[in-house]
């Protein structure tokens, strides 16, 4: 069950990155934010076809994707910073600049679940795909239009 969880959160967060690049943002901060997000959803898809089945455990990738998602993680902060102008294609949400203490909460929370995920395998990746999931849709229910 938590799999099959695991799998959805990914299908949803890797929709919404394709969805993502139809429309693009003018203003450099949002184009900044558009392309971190992207770097989140690509990395966590391809854990996530990893847990699925959908795509062949490798190592070195499942790897690679963990330490990225770590680093995008880390820079939420700072490529957040500036709201910017408002540009009507960004997906980000005033409330994140009034609210700020509780994104960056919820930015580190990406942080640490990307951090606890066991590379190991397709099964341990499965098993940590719930909470990086959770962590998107948690800030993304709250500061993503």
């Amino acid at each position: 069950m938590k799999l099959i969880k695991a799998v959805a959160i990914g299908a949803v967060l890797a929709a919404g990155a394709a969805f993502a690049q139809d429309a693009k943002p003018t203003d450099p901060n949002a184009i900044a934010r558009s392309e971190l997000m992207k770097m989140v959803g690509m990395n966590t898809g391809i854990l996530g076809n990893m847990a699925g089945g959908k795509e062949p455990y490798d190592a070195a990738k499942a790897e690679g994707a963990k330490a990225a998602l770590i680093e995008a993680a880390g820079k939420i902060e700072a490529t957040f910073m500036e709201q910017g102008a408002a540009d009507p294609v960004s997906e980000a949400k005033p409330e994140i600049w009034a609210n700020w203490d509780d994104f960056l909460v919820k930015a580190k929370a990406l942080g640490d679940a990307a951090g606890a995920v066991d590379v190991a395998s397709a099964e341990s990746i499965g098993a940590g795909m719930g909470a990086i999931g959770g962590s998107c849709k948690d800030c993304h229910t709250t500061y993503r239009k």
